[in-house]
């Protein structure tokens, strides 16, 4: 039977939701429904990208584009999706949230429908699709809260699969844990087959660290943006399972989508404004502009960015002194690398010092 996936916030979170299709359902076959909404140094346009950003789509229902081998995104937009359909074992499905609610909850109607599923799985990497939405560690609940609203409005079966808590960087785990109930499975090590080598190129942290938590590494790892290490535990490789009753009545920006009925991606833009004080698609816009206008030059070459590595670890390692590990987009970027440039500095390490790989982070 074929299993109906949603990554709730977007590419970053497909690699999640296919280790945790494999860890729940083995080899059946998947759908797995994403956003193309991704970070900057993926895509530098801010927001999601819609069917009109990309070629060779293929129909998966009237409303929904499969995303496959042969796609690809229009310059200067930029997606991981399409190699990741080449990679994974799973049907990828577009979603577009420029319809609001009402659009997304139909999308999910006809896929459901076309494959007879019983029941929707939603698949959140860290947690904040479980967050109240006033927390000041929050950065990015729109595309979580749509998701759920748009699943409630379909109404069809949906349970939320909540993947490794605190991981996102977002909500802690100490503030989530006691919310989330004993209702889990843990992911292993062998879990994990299939997809470790997807961090060779794609630059997501939050599933870098389920797959690491999954193979046993505990301990403070650094990564982008957040100023304080993501710590491992025991509970990160947690796969919660939750009602959509309860992440409704919890999530009051999705509440509130799914009240509203938001019907545009500005008016459910609007609401978050409303709700949490904050839009992340503006903050999007203007770290766009600041990219823009304060770009500096890349630095020339892995190898000049590789003698500053011993450095940039004692800067990180007085910074950080708890921390036993970084994610290599954290130690790319820190070194002013990205793109092509990033992937070969993390070829060179893993290659060179490979006592400091502790798959698939960099061991400090």
């Amino acid at each position: 039977m074929t299993q109906l996936l949603v990554a709730a916030g977007g590419g970053g979170d497909v690699i999640g939701t296919t280790l945790v299709h494999h860890a729940l359902h083995g080899d059946e076959p998947a759908v797995v429904l994403s956003y193309s909404w991704e970070r900057l140094t993926v895509d530098p346009l801010p927001g999601p990208r819609s069917e009109r950003d990309f070629t060779g789509l293929r129909p998966l229902t009237p409303r929904v584009s499969e995303i496959t081998a042969a796609t690809a995104a229009v310059p200067p937009a930029g997606s991981t999706l399409p190699r990741l359909a080449a990679e994974l074992p799973v049907t990828l499905g577009l979603l577009s949230p420029h319809g609001g609610v009402p659009h997304l909850a139909r999308q999910i109607t006809e896929v459901a429908e076309k494959y007879a599923v019983d029941v929707v799985e939603v698949v959140d990497v860290g947690g904040d699709v479980f967050a109240r939405g006033d927390e000041p560690t929050l950065l990015s609940p729109l595309p979580d809260a749509l998701v759920i609203a748009a699943c409630a409005t379909a109404g069809v079966p949906t349970r939320l699969r909540l993947a490794g808590p605190g991981l996102d960087g977002e909500i802690p785990e100490d503030e989530l844990l006691p919310a989330l109930g004993d209702d889990f499975l843990t992911l292993t090590e062998a879990d994990t087959r299939g997809v470790e080598h997807l961090f060779d190129w794609h630059p997501s942290e939050a599933s870098a660290l389920l797959v690491a938590a999954a193979r046993g590494e505990r301990g403070g790892c650094v990564v982008r943006d957040t100023g304080r290490p993501v710590v491992l535990t025991d509970a990160s490789a947690r796969v919660h399972r939750i009602g959509l009753a309860r992440v409704l009545e919890r999530n009051r920006l999705a509440h509130a989508l799914y009240e509203r009925g938001a019907d545009t991606l500005d008016g459910a833009e609007k609401t978050s404004w409303e709700v949490c004080g904050f839009s992340e698609l503006q903050r999007e816009r203007d770290r766009s502009l600041r990219l823009r206008d304060t770009a500096s030059p890349e630095v020339s070459s892995v190898t000049e960015a590789l003698h500053g590595l011993d450095a940039w670890l004692e800067r990180l390692r007085a910074e950080c002194p708890d921390a036993r590990y970084a994610t290599f987009r954290c130690v790319a970027e820190g070194l002013g690398l990205t793109g092509a440039a990033a992937q070969s500095l993390r070829t060179r390490l893993v290659r060179d010092r490979p006592h400091r790989y502790a798959a698939p982070l960099f061991a400090l």
